[in-house]
């Protein structure tokens, strides 16, 4: 499978793109905003080391799922 550059700028800007929004995301969730999940429309929640689950922020329904290291 071969990419010309062409392809390889576009997919490098979408990438960049992604973590932009998503860093938006996370920053959002953490000062307490309410987001909601952009494809099932349900509110997005933190969990944080002090839960008894996997920390990330997470939808209900498990459409969003974003892994957080606590350090």
């Amino acid at each position: 499978m071969s990419i010309d550059l062409q392809q390889f700028s576009a997919l490098q800007k979408a990438s960049k793109d992604s973590f932009f929004e998503q860093k938006k995301l996370v920053k959002q969730v953490m000062l307490g905003k309410t987001v909601f999940c952009s494809h099932c429309k349900q509110a997005l929640k933190l969990y944080t080391p002090e839960q008894d689950e996997l920390t990330g922020i997470r939808c209900v329904n498990g459409c969003t799922d974003i892994a957080l290291d606590f350090v």
